[in-house]
């Protein structure tokens, strides 16, 4: 099989991720103006409860069958297996796990009622997502190109349906369908891989150990996400709070795919130089990926930071003033995750130390749960941003501890002077420009186009090989194209 371009599969994986965040975002202005705080806080809320279900139905498959569809990339019958018996498991924890959602809601019988009944379609959501296969042949075009077409669905009943508060429920119903109509279309493009299996080669459940194992820093890395706004929920007992995080973390998010989605492109990738026991090319390319990490967490850390006094009143509208400086504090997520994604998803995962990879992922969950409970009580979504803000670092710092032994950490972190330095300078230029501009688009636009070129402009000035070779490379191809 011809060899796959990372860089290619960066953008498509980039594109596909914005793709999946992007419909949301776009349509965020609008739907905080006509469902409010209060109806973003409830949606928020419930998706974090069947988030804990969704998460024991999908367990550690993705991750697992994108591994072991990267080591036989080039062997249908051995990727058709690994297809299958993934197929199979996810299908099998989908249904257990939906049975157990259904008696949950039937004894609890919780407030908002509707919108936990329309979750069901978001876990059965894991049984048909296929994603995983397409990021492990490292043919991420595919899901790029296929899901584009419902997500600008979605974006279009969003705007053509949701017109006050008492829409929420077909708010949150659009936007499961529309996530399902997404991954059935996958489905389309497997028999193209694929080759017939007897069903006697098939043993779905003969790496559930392994599965598991997989599983347990997913279960840590979302409590993140979701447990915060469980406990802020139960400590404040205030639907606003939790919209305002939620808003606040949905940039967030989208600004992470930027950083995060190179591990994606990366698994299959250092999964096939680990079967092939190439420790010299999977060295190398944890140093690009480091190098990569630092140069883009850090504008994007101090670039959040910068533009959220301008950026969120006109984003999201009267009544979200409180999201500034959640956005500045969740800023600081941008370099830690990039960091720590770098070591653990990157490195760990695919050279087959999940052990190593879930002790730093509960002791960041620990810490995580262990501030919320400090901090959420006094300053609300305020604390609860910071706590994640301080689990995530405690995890990078942790797993460069663990592999000094392999990895040169001095040249890991001697990669980021250079960024650190440029990044403060641009932080200071946006602060400045924000006393000055008006808080509308345009405003923020320019701070975005003269801080990125601000930032870009002292890396030319200090000589960054790694910024100046690739930029090279890219206008080298753009030229190409213009003038053949």
């Amino acid at each position: 099989m011809k060899e796959k371009n990372v860089k290619k599969n960066y953008i498509y994986n980039v594109a596909y991720q914005i793709l999946v965040i992007i419909t949301p975002l776009l349509t965020a202005p609008y739907v905080a103006r006509v469902l409010g705080a209060g109806g973003i806080g409830v949606f928020s809320y419930v998706t974090a409860i069947s988030a804990f279900f969704i998460i024991f139905a999908t367990l550690g498959t993705s991750t697992y069958g994108q591994r072991e569809i990267s080591y036989v990339q080039n062997d249908a019958y051995g990727r058709s297996v690994a297809f299958w018996n993934t197929v199979a498991f996810r299908s099998t924890t989908t249904a257990i796990f939906l049975i157990i959602y259904g008696i949950f809601i039937a004894v609890v019988h919780p407030k908002w009622l509707i919108i936990y009944i329309i979750q069901f379609i978001e876990i059965i959501n894991v049984a048909c997502d296929t994603s995983w296969f397409f990021q492990g042949m490292e043919e991420f075009g595919k899901i790029v190109g296929r899901n584009a077409i419902f997500r600008i669905i979605n974006l279009i009943m969003v705007f053509t349906l949701i017109k006050d508060s008492d829409d929420l429920a077909l708010y949150a119903a659009a936007t499961a369908l529309i996530t399902m109509a997404g991954h059935v279309s996958l489905w389309a493009y497997l028999p193209k891989y694929l080759v017939k299996v007897p069903r006697t080669a098939l043993n779905p459940f003969k790496d559930t150990r392994t599965i598991i194992g997989l599983f347990l820093p997913t279960i840590a890395v979302q409590i993140y996400q979701y447990l915060d706004k469980i406990m802020i929920q139960a400590i404040s007992s205030d639907e606003l709070e939790n919209g305002y995080y939620e808003q606040a973390m949905r940039i967030t998010r989208m600004v992470l795919v930027l950083v995060t989605s190179m591990s994606t492109v990366m698994i299959p990738r250092i999964g096939h130089y680990y079967k092939e026991g190439n420790k010299a090319a999977i060295k190398n390319a944890m140093y690009k990926a480091y190098n990569f990490a630092w140069f883009l967490g850090c504008p994007l850390m101090f670039g959040l930071f910068g533009i959220a006094k301008n950026f969120i009143p006109w984003f999201y509208g009267p009544g979200y003033e409180k999201d500034i400086i959640l956005l500045q504090i969740a800023s600081g997520l941008s370099l830690a995750i990039a960091i720590n994604n770098v070591t653990g998803i990157q490195y760990l995962v695919p050279t087959k130390r999940e052990k190593l990879y879930t002790k730093t992922v509960v002791v960041g969950a620990v810490i995580n749960f262990c501030f919320n409970l400090v901090l959420i009580p006094h300053f609300l979504s305020y604390g609860a941003a910071a706590a994640s803000v301080i689990a995530e670092a405690c995890i990078a710092i942790l797993q460069l501890i663990y592999v000094r032994d392999e990895l040169d950490i001095r040249r890991i972190l001697g990669f980021s002077f250079k960024y650190l330095v440029s990044g403060a300078m641009m932080l200071l230029l946006l602060l400045v420009e924000g006393q000055y501009w008006p808080t509308n688009f345009v405003s923020t636009f320019i701070m975005i186009i003269t801080g990125a070129a601000f930032y870009f402009g002292l890396l030319v000035l200090f000589k960054d090989q790694f910024f100046i070779e690739n930029a090279t490379s890219v206008i080298s191809k753009i030229k190409g194209k213009i003038f053949r």
